[in-house]
């Protein structure tokens, strides 16, 4: 009889305002896999965005681990596979970073690889595109990465500090990556790319330290967001949103989904997120469980 694994992916937001795909952070959201080889490829799906999820050969965790099965020059087995998720899907949660992570996870058990978690990040990364979400999947937390020109990845992870807390608002439209990286220019100016690698560089600090001082201006962006607002309803008044305890706001990835940055026990300030959706005819929900301060976890 086979024996199973368990494996928890959790989610992530990517860029944290100005990170643009260096910074990401790990969500309490997860996508949850049991697995065993098989004679015959059987996929079960429930929970969250289910009917989202194929239940076939095109499902992206067993094409993510085939892939790395053939790059690997291996004969993957069948799995018996059932996955429950619980991110939203196509809201800029790492939804498919989590399903990518998990897929090269599952195939490293199931080959015996022996794989580090950097080698898995690599693998991740490279076929995810950036390191961002793929970082936080397997290292949680808050991540600091960039991606070499050859393939590898380094990142670097850091404890959110006591005082900072996140939460996500999410309205009821998806965004696809595709368009969401479609209206962004292919050419920036010097002064714009200055202003975020500025606001990017104090944001880590004051997520090293704990300052937060310099919030909400180290959530400043000029390399995506104001050009993914004409996709995002009300997104620019969320950005500029200001109130005791809340620290500022970020689009979460490619969005819709929107991050807020708040002191600890200050969660009510969501409230304010989505009473602009509301403005804007769009209904919307919150996540309070904060961040993950794990990665992936294989059992």
């Amino acid at each position: 009889m086979s024996t199973y694994s368990t494996l928890r992916v959790p989610g992530s937001s990517a860029n944290l305002g100005p990170g643009f795909d260096a910074l990401g952070l790990a969500l309490k959201v997860y996508l949850e896999c049991r697995f065993a080889a098989s004679e015959k490829l059987t996929i079960r799906v429930t929970g969250r965005d289910a009917d989202h999820i194929p239940a076939t050969e095109e499902n992206l965790i067993w094409k993510t681990a085939q892939a790395v099965a053939a790059r690997a020059h291996l004969a993957l087995p069948a799995v018996d596979l059932t996955i429950h998720n619980d991110i939203p899907i196509g809201k800029g949660l790492g939804s498919s970073a989590a399903a990518i992570t998990a897929g090269v996870v599952i195939a490293e058990r199931l080959l015996g690889l022996r794989w580090t978690a950097s080698r898995i990040l690599d693998e991740a990364a490279r076929m995810e595109g950036h390191p961002d979400n793929v970082a936080a999947s397997v290292l949680g937390a808050v991540v600091v990465c960039a991606m070499e020109p050859g393939g590898t990845t380094r990142a670097i992870r850091l404890d959110l500090p006591e005082r900072i807390d996140v939460a996500v608002v999410y309205p009821n439209y998806a965004v696809l990556t595709r368009q969401a990286r479609a209206v962004l220019p292919e050419c920036y100016s010097l002064p714009d790319v200055v202003y975020n690698i500025q606001r990017a560089a104090v944001l880590v600090a004051a997520l090293a330290t704990g300052d937060t001082s310099v919030f909400p201006a180290a959530l400043d962006d000029k390399l995506h967001q104001p050009y993914r607002a004409q996709l995002m309803p009300g997104l620019n008044e969320i950005l500029r949103l200001r109130r005791p305890g809340l620290l500022g706001c970020a689009l979460s990835g490619a969005g819709p989904a929107v991050l807020v940055f708040h002191e600890r026990g200050a969660g009510e300030v969501c409230e304010l997120v989505r009473n602009v959706f509301a403005m804007h005819g769009c209904t919307s929900e919150v996540i309070h469980s904060g961040f993950s301060r794990t990665g992936y976890e294989l059992v």
